[in-house]
């Protein structure tokens, strides 16, 4: 079948090991797996690094790359797939799919039935697909780590990347004043389109928020400890600017802070992401739709910096 997939890794170029090729037919792994025919796939900054050799060594390669899908299930069931697979040999407890097992940028998936979640009808199949990684993660951050219900206004770090955008369209949905910041003026303008007061990076905002999403890292760290109100929770799920990052331990302890980690979400949450987009409130925003056969397109999008929401592969064309 036709896959895409890390031939191997380069930590100076993300891009040399890509290739689109033939790999071998899914076989499910254990009792209770499956096989599912992919429809649309979405790509993630997980994939990049993955190509870079991280969380990704060189004795599981080649490997599948990809943690987003909507496909059939065997009895043609529309699904989403939940790319989470328990992993007592992983720290965290369980890995991606593309981690250890095969993902899902391929024709076909082989994963554990537990983690196929049905579409609802009337939702896009091509924007359900951007949801089980970035959309999920954005999700959780706000709703069980952020504790978004206690908060009347949210902070979103870095606009324009796959989580920085779920979290606006979130946070708006959910009722809430959105800020988000972002370096290039014409991610600003988009954040605003969706309903955030969108800021320059480092700019004083007109009140402290309850909640911030933190995805960009060490450049950012410190704007969001000051635009935190007391009590208020700085949640990290990334660092795209460096990972070592200097904080003022004074702040945290004055104004009662939470500094909290974050990746991915649970199956349930899924659901509930689902939901929200079954009945309208929420729609994933799609930065392009590249067919399969020019995913390398897609990679190249991706790794461009230049994507505002996430980047799709349709498995049909």
């Amino acid at each position: 079948m036709q896959a895409v997939f890390a031939e191997t890794t380069d930590a100076d170029n993300s891009l040399a090991g890509l290739v689109i090729g033939e790999r071998p037919e899914p076989a499910p792994a254990d009792a209770g797996w499956t096989v599912v025919d992919v429809r649309f796939s979405a790509l993630n900054h997980h994939d990049l690094w993955s190509l870079r050799g991280v969380g990704l060594p060189a004795d599981r390669l080649p490997m599948i790359l990809g943690c987003d899908a909507v496909g059939a299930a065997p009895d043609g069931a529309p699904v989403v797939i939940y790319p989470v697979v328990p992993d007592p040999a992983d720290p965290r407890g369980f890995s991606l799919l593309s981690e250890r097992h095969q993902g899902t940028l391929a024709e076909r998936v082989a994963v554990p039935e537990a983690c196929l979640v049905p579409l609802p009808a009337g939702v896009d199949a091509a924007a359900a697909a951007c949801l089980p990684t970035a959309w999920l993660t954005a999700y959780h951050m706000l709703v069980s780590r952020g504790r978004i219900a206690d908060a009347e206004a949210v902070l979103v770090q870095g606009a324009g990347g796959g989580v920085a955008t779920a979290a606006v369209v979130l946070g708006v949905a959910l009722g809430k004043r959105v800020y988000a910041t972002s370096r290039d003026p014409g991610k600003r303008e988009r954040a605003a389109e969706l309903g955030a007061t969108a800021v320059e990076p480092g700019a004083r905002l007109p009140e402290r928020v309850g909640v911030v999403i933190e995805t960009v890292g060490a450049a950012t760290l410190d704007h969001s400890l000051k635009c935190a109100a007391p009590g208020a929770r700085v949640v990290v799920s990334g660092s795209t600017s460096g990972h070592l990052a200097t904080i003022d331990l004074r702040r945290v302890f004055a104004m009662q802070l939470e500094l909290l980690g974050a990746s991915m979400g649970t199956r349930d949450e899924l659901a509930e992401l689902l939901a929200l987009c079954a009945e309208g409130r929420v729609r994933p925003v799609i930065d392009s739709v590249y067919p399969f056969r020019e995913a390398r397109s897609a990679f190249e999008r991706l790794n461009s910096g230049a994507v505002f929401g996430k980047v799709v592969l349709d498995h049909s064309a």
